[in-house]
């Protein structure tokens, strides 16, 4: 059983969801997705939340959430690729939980991601992609109690990710 919760970040494609929920399962650990949360509490979807608030407002709901998500019973929590952008986020994560860091390489990331469902990548999803990736990298790692590369298969980073809740959090 955990006693902090586990954040786990990075890029958006990275795996965070996907990865995370099989992990957690593996390991027997409670798992949550911010921005699903975030949808059901705003009743529309993400890129929804971008049209009709812009990325301000989401960033103010997603404080919002991980504020309050950092208070509930112990689990792994996937955040947004933008959560730990934000210095009081930050502060909150080191506060409440550690820090596990999803690095996926960009040209992994680009086979599989799909721009549309993200409002920061819609035009020219390569570049902006590259450009995201440059700046958040530096914070991510910096941030990071630990770091999983995925870079391989998905059982693999499943069973990396699993294997580090067991051992390191004692799940």
């Amino acid at each position: 059983m955990l006693n902090r919760q586990i954040f786990l970040i990075g890029m958006p494609g990275s795996g965070k969801s996907t990865i995370g929920r099989r992990a957690a399962w593996e390991a027997g650990v409670s798992f949550l997705d911010m921005d699903s949360w975030i949808e059901q509490q705003a009743g529309m979807s993400i890129p929804e939340v971008f049209e009709k608030y812009g990325e301000a407002g989401f960033r103010r709901m997603e404080k919002g959430a991980l504020a309050f998500l950092s208070m509930t019973r112990p689990g792994m929590i996937s955040l947004g690729g933008g959560t730990a952008m934000d210095q009081e986020n930050r502060k909150i994560m080191r506060a409440c939980g550690s820090v596990i860091l999803l690095d996926r390489p960009v040209e992994r990331i680009l086979t599989d991601l799909n721009p549309e469902n993200r409002p920061l990548l819609k035009d020219n999803p390569e570049e902006k992609l590259q450009e995201l990736y440059d700046v958040r990298m530096p914070v991510y790692r910096a941030l990071a109690d630990v770091t999983i590369r995925n870079d391989g298969d998905f059982q693999s980073a499943v069973s990396l990710l699993s294997r580090v809740l067991k051992e390191r959090y004692h799940a």
